[in-house]
């Protein structure tokens, strides 16, 4: 190659070297941004999701033992005595569930819809968990599917009865579109302590779990990085 090739290709070299370093530094700037805006989004979420469990604690503190009801550690509220909820076999809420869910529910929505957190709300679910029994087969398959439609049947009575309630009417519509109603089956038992037995009585219960929109905000944010 002779000299005046070689002056036409070092300039071309210097371009495209310069070219690398810019878009080099342009992802590098991106994944910055996308890494700050992840930390944000759960320093958020994290100060939310406490602030929200403290405020439901208090609430609801001086019940818990009356209604034989315990707070997990995911914002998840589980009533735990299955004599109190429903008949066995049966999807009808007990007189005594009834009083506790006209007590508890317009308490609980009126936190869940104020200011300082419905934007952070997704779903509030109602769960329905039986145990792994079932009176009339001995086949676990059977005994999961007739659970199923048994657990289905028994959150779909609590939501209709919650849609009732006269106290809840100025939040209905809220309601509507975040509560729902899920029947689990015998799909996550409760086990005994320090065992793998499952505890049968403990695993027939009803929770109200509260997922929020953590995820949702951190994908909307990161495509609004994207696009800039």
């Amino acid at each position: 190659m002779d000299q005046s090739n070689q002056t036409h290709w070092i300039p071309l070299a210097d371009l495209m070297t310069g070219l690398m370093m810019v878009f080099m530094l342009i992802a590098v700037s991106y994944m910055l941004k996308v890494e700050q805006t992840t930390t944000l989004i759960v320093k958020e979420y994290e100060i939310t999701k406490a602030d929200l469990v403290r405020a439901l604690q208090s609430e609801f503190a001086e019940n818990l033992k009356q209604w034989d009801a315990e707070f997990l550690g995911d914002m998840t509220l589980r009533f735990k005595n299955p004599g109190v909820l429903f008949a066995t076999g049966s999807s009808n809420l007990k007189p005594q569930f009834q009083a506790i869910l006209k007590d508890f529910i317009p308490r609980y929505i009126k936190i869940l819809t104020s200011p300082k957190f419905k934007d952070s709300i997704k779903e509030v679910r109602i769960e329905g968990h039986t145990s792994t029994f079932w009176v009339a087969t001995k086949s676990n398959q059977v005994a999961y599917f007739n659970n199923m439609a048994l657990s289905q049947a028994r959150t779909r009575s609590a939501l209709e009865y919650i849609l009732t309630l006269p106290e809840i009417a100025p939040q209905e519509e809220w309601l509507r579109k975040f509560l729902t109603a899920n029947g689990l089956s015998s799909s996550r038992p409760v086990f005994k302590s320090s065992s793998e037995t499952v505890d049968e009585d403990a695993s027939q219960r009803v929770e109200f779990r509260i997922v929020t929109n953590a995820e949702e905000q951190l994908e909307k944010i990161t495509k609004g990085i994207a696009t800039r």
